[in-house]
C-alpha cells in the first residue's frame, strides 16, 4: 500500500483534481493501493515541519505532497524515506521536485485572448514575490508587449500570499476606477477574479463595459458564484495529479532518480459573462453584443438582433464585421456552440438534454457541427474536458 500525504488548501478546486488524477493513476497503473490523507496547512501552522515529519513517520507515510515554505528544510523527508513534492506556493524549490505549471505561458494565453477582442488596455492583479503570479504577469506583458501596447500595462500587486482573505478595499478601488475605459483585466486566479467582481459590484464598475476580467484555474464554483459569472483559463490539473503519482512511485524504486517537476498545462479558455465584449465604442455593436450573450440559452438568430436596433441589416453586418470580425449569424452560432462545450464541461446533465434545453433540436446536425468546430463528437469532449467537481 502506498500512504500519500496532501498537505494544501482542500477549500480550494485544485487539490481535488489532483487528488482525482492520483486516483486514475492508482487504477490504471499502480500495483498497489493507494491511501491519502488530506493533511490541512493548519497542522504545519501549529506543529512546524517538524511535527508533519514525525506523524508521517508514525503513520507510515510513504510520499508527501505539500505547500511549503521556502525556508524549510524539506530535504528532512527524503532523509527518513519519504518522498517529497511541493506544490508551488511562494518560490520553487531546488531540491525536490515542484508541481508546477507553464506561467508563461498561461500569461500568453491570456493576452492572446484579449487581442483577439480589440483591447489595447491590459491591467493585471495579483500577488508579491510570488511564482505562479509574477510569470503569470511577465507572460501576459511580454505578449501584448510584442503586440505593441506595452505602454498601456498597469499592474496591482500589493498583496501577499499570506494574507489571502484580508486586503484594502479602498486601495483597490481607487486603482480600479484608475484603469482607462476598455481595460481587460488577467487575474492571477479565480480567487483574485472573484475578489475583482466584489468589489466593482460595490464600487458602480461595470463588468465587462468598463472592465473585463479574466481568472486562471477554471474553479467552477468560484467563477459561477462571481457576479458576473467568471471567464477563466482552464488547466489540466488532472493530468499533473497522474503525472505526479507517476513520479512518485519512479523516485520510490529509484531513489537517485534526477529531480524532475511535474508541469501542469493550460488547455482552453473558458469564456463567461466578465469577458462577453468586445473594445469598441460603438453603442450598436454594445447593443447587440448585450441581446446576443444575454440570450445565449435561446436559439436567437440575426433577425432577433436587428429588432433591437434602428439599423438596416446591411449597415449592422458591415459595422459587425469591421468591430467582432465575422458575420453576426457566424458569431451566434460560435457563441452557442461554446456555451454547450462548457455545459458539457461543468455537469452530468445528458448531452441530449443540454442540447433541447438550449433549443438545438437536431442532434445530428449538432454534432456533424460540433465536431467540425472542436474536432470530436460532444461526448468524447465531455470525457476529456469536462471539469469534474
Amino acid at each position: 500500500m502506498i500512504r500519500l500525504i496532501l498537505l494544501t488548501d482542500f477549500t480550494e478546486a485544485f487539490p481535488h483534481n489532483m487528488l482525482r488524477g492520483i486516483l486514475r493513476f492508482a487504477r490504471e497503473q499502480s500495483h498497489e493501493p493507494w491511501v491519502a490523507c488530506r493533511m490541512p496547512p493548519s497542522f504545519k501552522d501549529k506543529y512546524g515541519l517538524d511535527g508533519v515529519l514525525e506523524w508521517a513517520k508514525n503513520w507510515g507515510a510513504n510520499a508527501i505532497i505539500g505547500r511549503f515554505d521556502n525556508d524549510e528544510d524539506v530535504t528532512a523527508f527524503r532523509k527518513n524515506g519519504i518522498v517529497a513534492l511541493a506544490q508551488d506556493f511562494k518560490q520553487r524549490f531546488t531540491v525536490i521536485p515542484n508541481i508546477t505549471s507553464d506561467y508563461f505561458k498561461t500569461g500568453d494565453m491570456a493576452a492572446n485572448f484579449f487581442l483577439d477582442k480589440g483591447f489595447k488596455n491590459f491591467a493585471f492583479y495579483g500577488y508579491q514575490n510570488t511564482v505562479w503570479s509574477d510569470e503569470r504577469c511577465d507572460g501576459f506583458f511580454n505578449c501584448i508587449s510584442q503586440a505593441g501596447y506595452g505602454e498601456h500595462f498597469l499592474s496591482y500587486k500589493n498583496q501577499q500570499l499570506d494574507t489571502l482573505w484580508f486586503y484594502d478595499s479602498s486601495a483597490l478601488v481607487d486603482w480600479l476606477k484608475s484603469l482607462p475605459p476598455h481595460t481587460a483585466l488577467f487575474c492571477c486566479d479565480d480567487n483574485q477574479g472573484n475578489k475583482i467582481t466584489e468589489v466593482c459590484n460595490f464600487s458602480g464598475i461595470r463588468i465587462p463595459d468598463d472592465v473585463a476580467v479574466l481568472g486562471v484555474d477554471n474553479d467552477v464554483t468560484v467563477c459561477n458564484l462571481s457576479a458576473p459569472t467568471l471567464s477563466s483559463v482552464n488547466l489540466d490539473i488532472e493530468r499533473g495529479g497522474y503525472d505526479a503519482a507517476a513520479l512518485i512511485v519512479q523516485m520510490m524504486a529509484h531513489p537517485d532518480t534526477p529531480l524532475t517537476d511535474v508541469v501542469i498545462q493550460p488547455t482552453t479558455i473558458v469564456s463567461r459573462s466578465s469577458t462577453n465584449i468586445y473594445a469598441t465604442d460603438d453603442p450598436y455593436i454594445l447593443k447587440a453584443l448585450e441581446y446576443i450573450h444575454g440570450n445565449l440559452y435561446s436559439p436567437i438568430n440575426v433577425t432577433d438582433v436587428l429588432r433591437q436596433l434602428p439599423l438596416s441589416r446591411r449597415l449592422l453586418e458591415i459595422r459587425f464585421r469591421k468591430v467582432i470580425g465575422q458575420s453576426i449569424y457566424n458569431y451566434i452560432s460560435e457563441c452557442r456552440m461554446k456555451l454547450f462545450a462548457r455545459l458539457l464541461q461543468e455537469g452530468d446533465t445528458p448531452v441530449c438534454e443540454i442540447a433541447l434545453n438550449l433549443g438545438m433540436n437536431n442532434y445530428g446536425n449538432l454534432a456533424r457541427h460540433f465536431k467540425s468546430v472542436m474536432g470530436c463528437t460532444p461526448t468524447e469532449y465531455r470525457k476529456k474536458h469536462r471539469q469534474r467537481q
